[in-house]
């Protein structure tokens, strides 16, 4: 079935719902939250019974969004009988938590804009062309007739802001601008997101990246660099793995690293790897590789083990990828 036959399905499917329960993924950025908030926002304009839900805290900076409020946790919202289950911004069930469970026994759509997909729902809509999910779901709520206002714009523009980098990767294409355009027409205000998340930091944060920094290491002629956290470094500094959310992007910022990566220990023996590439190498092969997925610029996964274990594997991994690219 052709993607725009599957888009008309959902869209047909949407209308005939009266109880939507829409779920993004675990350890939820700007733009799983923004799609999370659009979509349900849209959906209850067309006086649809909708609740929203993400199986993991949201991190605390999000909080000025007073929309985010509207997103409930697990224990909130398990019971909610619906009629459909659309999941955005997920390539596998396992994204969505303990939500997976409800995947058996609802109907269900996924919307997603990540290539490792694996279209796990009855429906799929995934799309690695879009830059941010958010782009995706503005065409939704206008293709099922959802009239913007201004908070609903300020939502949806948050995601394709956060998942473009601020305008600054590669996928922040000429569709990406035209998208911004015309959430700024109805009103969302760019600069107040950007005050949100970027200029929100605490002093342990940056007492954090001092550490961060002092493990980091260059190898492979400097095209990658890598550093790690681990759950003693976080309770030395009273922090939280929110408080490195953008750790990896600095140690990409580097002059001449090609490939950035940054483990995190936020529980004992529960490590994230966060992957990041600048210009070529495709990132999210090695994520799959691990059990995880992404795009080819960013990607991750979540692995159990000792810290360093970890590090010294990933770390192989992916240079012997490097060097398989560069012969």
């Amino acid at each position: 079935m052709t993607a725009a036959n599957e888009f008309l399905n959902i869209v047909g499917l949407i209308n005939e719902a009266k109880k939507i329960f829409v779920v993004g993924h675990i350890m939820p950025d700007g733009d799983d939250i923004s799609s999370v908030l659009s979509l349900g926002m849209g959906l209850q304009k067309l006086d649809k019974e909708v609740s929203m839900a993400i199986d993991w805290k949201i991190p605390s900076y999000f909080s000025e969004l007073e929309e985010v409020n509207l997103i409930k946790t697990y224990e909130d919202i398990n019971n909610f009988e619906a009629d459909l289950l659309i999941i955005v911004d997920a390539s596998s069930p396992d994204r969505i938590g303990r939500f997976s469970e409800h995947l058996n026994r609802l109907k269900s759509i996924v919307i997603d804009h990540h290539a490792t997909n694996l279209y796990f729902g009855n429906y799929n809509w995934v799309d690695p062309t879009f830059g941010a999910a958010a782009q995706m779901i503005l065409r939704l709520n206008k293709a099922l007739g959802v009239k913007y206002d201004e908070k609903l714009a300020h939502v949806n523009l948050m995601g394709i802001e956060t998942d473009t980098g601020f305008f600054r990767y590669s996928n922040a294409d000429e569709r990406v601008f035209r998208d911004a355009a015309e959430l700024i027409s109805y009103g969302a205000r760019p600069d107040k997101i950007a005050k949100m998340i970027l200029e929100n930091k605490r002093l342990e944060q940056f007492q954090l990246l001092s550490r961060m920094i002092e493990k980091l290491k260059i190898e492979c002629d400097g095209l990658l660099a890598y550093s790690y956290l681990s759950q003693e470094d976080y309770e030395t500094y009273n922090c939280t793995e929110e408080d490195s959310g953008g750790f990896v992007s600095e140690i990409r910022s580097i002059k001449n690293v090609e490939v950035a990566i940054f483990i995190s220990e936020f529980e004992k023996g529960e490590i994230h790897v966060s992957f990041r590439s600048k210009d070529w190498f495709d990132v999210s092969k090695i994520a799959v590789s691990i059990g995880g997925g992404g795009h080819p610029r960013a990607a991750g996964a979540t692995l159990k083990g000792d810290i360093e274990e970890v590090v010294n594997e990933v770390v192989k991994i992916t240079k012997a990828a490097l060097e398989d690219e560069l012969k």
